[in-house]
């Protein structure tokens, strides 16, 4: 299984140590670096200013937000990135969910699975680069219908390096997952847990199965984060990761459509993950953090002792994932390098 590092979110500024980390993750042959964006920083200046100073890694985006560009947007980022880097670039998006859509990017948020497929298909259309591009679609047909009625199919000025920049969907739900797998090149899961294995490959079959499906499981990519803490005490372990867990489970959407809550219900959390969302959305987030049970964490993370984390990762590993993607301060990069590797 292949290793790549993952950036994560920006809080008040950059995250600490990022550059030395990047730099590291070459030196330790890791495969790729990803950039990540909901409503602070973006995911592609950060991702070409540090990837400016690689080689050899692969660069992408986990997850490039679908609403907060046009396809036309990200095909032409997608072409810019891939020439500076060498045909490096990776493109990952994915749909979000409402409450950043429509409450950030002031986007209508119904039908997801069809605005992916759409937004897709222009992008593919637009980097093939082979005649004008026009598309007939419910949400991004072009050229634009009415306006001036001047507008005219265009054919990107820029050749790119790449007709085939690989294309990855972030997907959660078993038909967005079935979607990604009929018309991306990879997947990128979040809060991956092996228990969920045989759930997901069910869900892929059926993608791969549909006429005209690019891929089978034997050339999909899937790349997931996966937090990785060695430490000798599970519970102080896992004290790191229960904050994270508390927000998306409580606080990320709302109660009636938290994909993330619905997710650890699927894993069989259905009591705990309402007990989290009461207290979290109640204003009472400690309570919440400390109601995320050790086992919840040990289900999508590798947490605890360097013998436990090695014993475990023989499960990972026999999933469906491809790439381990790890977020660590650069001193601990070599240690976990050397558990996984």
């Amino acid at each position: 299984m292949k290793l790549g590092y993952h950036t994560g979110y920006w809080s008040a500024g950059p995250p600490a140590g990022v550059t030395e980390a990047i730099a590291m993750c070459e030196t330790l042959g890791f495969d790729s670096i990803w950039t990540a964006e909901a409503y602070g920083s973006d995911c592609l200046t950060p991702l070409a200013w540090w990837g400016a100073s690689t080689s050899t890694v692969k660069l992408g985006t986990n997850i490039l937000q679908l609403s907060a560009r046009t396809p036309a947007a990200t095909a032409m980022a997608a072409m810019t990135l891939d020439h500076l880097s060498n045909g490096r670039f990776v493109l990952g998006i994915g749909a979000s969910g409402p409450q950043v859509v429509e409450g950030w990017y002031g986007q209508a948020y119904p039908k997801p699975l069809a605005r992916t497929r759409e937004y897709v298909e222009v992008i593919r259309a637009i980097l093939k680069r082979d005649v004008p591009v026009t598309h007939e679609g419910e949400f991004f047909p072009l050229p634009y219908p009415g306006g001036t009625g001047l507008g005219k199919p265009l054919k990107s000025t820029v050749h790119p390096l790449r007709e085939e920049i690989p294309i990855l969907l972030g997907a959660e739900g078993p038909k967005n997952v079935a979607l990604t797998a009929e018309i991306a090149d990879g997947w990128l899961p979040m809060f991956f847990s092996p228990k969920s294995d045989a759930f997901y490959r069910e869900a892929l079959a059926e993608g791969f199965a549909r006429p005209g499906a690019r891929r089978t499981l034997d050339d999909f990519e899937v790349p997931a984060f996966v937090a990785v803490i060695p430490h000798d005490d599970v519970e102080e372990a896992a004290d790191f990761m229960r904050p994270s867990l508390a927000l998306y489970i409580g606080g990320m959407g709302a109660k009636t459509m938290n994909f993330h809550a619905q997710l650890f219900s699927r894993m069989g959390y259905e009591a705990e993950v309402e007990k989290i969302q009461e207290l979290y959305l109640d204003g009472h987030k400690d309570e919440a953090i400390a109601a995320v049970p050790t086992s919840l964490v040990e289900d999508v993370a590798l947490v605890g002792s360097p013998a436990k984390i090695k014993d475990e990762l023989q499960l990972w590993e026999s999933t469906v994932l491809t790439t381990l993607l790890i977020q660590s301060a650069p001193q601990m990069l070599p240690t976990i390098a050397d558990l996984l590797g």
